[in-house]
């Protein structure tokens, strides 16, 4: 079910919400994004799957999400013997926090411009008899 505008102000939201909000991302997400931020290290996507009891290919997704959202990094590392892997840490809280600063000032600024949209379409058919 959509929320209205007013629905979702008049809630209480924590700040981890702000992943679903901003992002559309999922329970298992914030899931995985708080396992990534209490680990002391980098983890593999096997690693993250085995902390959040999920199959591999449901991490991967759910690491995926996190990576394209920017809430988490990828760096390659290479195997001794060849071959490389991947392991993921959270992104700089700071630049994640600016990043969503960022998507509220645009969202606000086209609310702003479809508020006046409206305004004038209806006040064109709308006009006070006098």
């Amino acid at each position: 079910m959509t929320q209205s505008m007013q629905d979702m102000l008049r809630s209480d939201m924590e700040c981890e919400g702000l992943l679903e909000c901003f992002h559309g991302l999922t329970a298992l997400d914030r899931a995985v994004f708080e396992t990534m931020v209490a680990a002391d290290e980098a983890k593999t996507v096997d690693e993250i799957a085995e902390e959040v009891d999920r199959e591999r290919s449901t991490a991967y997704r759910s690491v995926k999400r996190l990576e394209e959202a920017g809430f988490l990094t990828r760096e390659q590392r290479t195997y001794d013997g060849g071959g490389y892997y991947h392991v993921f840490t959270p992104a700089d809280p700071k630049e994640v926090a600016d990043d969503m600063q960022r998507m509220l000032n645009d969202w606000y600024a086209k609310m702003g411009g479809l508020i006046g949209e409206f305004r004038d379409k209806y006040n064109e058919t709308i006009e006070p008899q006098t």
